[in-house]
């Protein structure tokens, strides 16, 4: 499975992005898939992850409310929508997927086997 993640930029603070992140040499279904971002100087951290394909999801306390992830198996496609931007969101965000991720392992980043290109995400205040 390739992933091709699509749909970054620059925003002002408040507004909304969308992501995309295109599955490709196969399906997602059973997969579990995931969001994480790395801020310059930080470590990349976990941001939103669904555990076999539209089970339990996971959201970071810091985008709860804002960020929502869905699932369009038909189209091999995982979106992120980011809503109420803000500056400290700012970072490259990556997608994820892994056949074999446990619900224990659901924030490693061990645990996912393919990874998509990061994609720059810029939000001004």
């Amino acid at each position: 499975v390739q992933l091709q993640a699509s749909g970054g930029g620059s925003v002002q603070a408040g507004g909304s992005l969308r992501f995309s992140c295109a599955a490709s040499g196969g399906t997602l279904r059973g997969y579990a898939v995931a969001w994480s971002r790395q801020a310059p100087g930080m470590d990349r951290n976990f941001v939103s992850a669904i555990h076999r394909m539209g089970g339990y999801q996971y959201y970071a306390d810091s985008v709860k409310g804002r960020f929502t992830v869905s699932i369009d198996n038909a189209k091999k496609t995982v979106y992120l929508e980011m809503n109420s931007l803000r500056p400290e969101d700012t970072a490259v965000y990556y997608c994820a997927a892994g056949s074999s991720v446990i619900m224990s392992s659901l924030q490693s980043h061990s645990a996912y086997a393919h990874w998509g290109q990061g994609t720059q995400v810029t939000v001004s205040s």
